[in-house]
């Protein structure tokens, strides 16, 4: 072993699967605090209006977020009828479902798409007790 690398010791396990657990935990008691908060914005102000309150020297601020964006079917039919095709883009980009259809059928052999595959990995840590707790 390099003089560098830590030493894994049973007390790191347990301790890490307990955070983990107490931050599932804490995530689903913030969710449920979120919830309550929106509700009251909801019936102080409405649903799509911003709102503040000020409790025991906390600021609670409610934002609204608004994002646009064009809808593609409806659009593209527009810009065309108004012949306007140079505001449309073309995407092409492979079909993974036809070519695993077309490899399997024999269409198609692996080696014609050998520098094709980009393959991403990711590493992730996973702690659980061997019996249940």
């Amino acid at each position: 072993m390099k003089h560098d690398q830590e030493i894994i010791t049973g007390d790191m396990l347990v301790k890490y699967y307990e955070l983990n657990k107490k931050k599932k935990e804490i995530e689903l008691e913030m969710d449920g605090l979120k919830n309550a908060f929106q509700n009251y914005f909801n019936n102080l102000v409405g649903t799509k209006q911003k709102g503040e309150i000020t409790i025991s020297g906390f600021k609670l601020q409610r934002q609204i977020r608004k994002t646009e964006k064009y809808n593609e079917e409806e659009t593209v039919k527009k810009l065309e009828e108004l012949q306007m095709n140079d505001l449309i883009q073309v995407v092409k980009k492979p079909d993974d479902q036809k070519i695993k259809a077309a490899l399997s059928l024999g269409l198609l052999s692996p080696k014609h798409l050998e520098n094709c595959i980009v393959t991403t990995i990711s590493p992730a840590i996973s702690v659980k007790p061997v019996t249940p707790r």
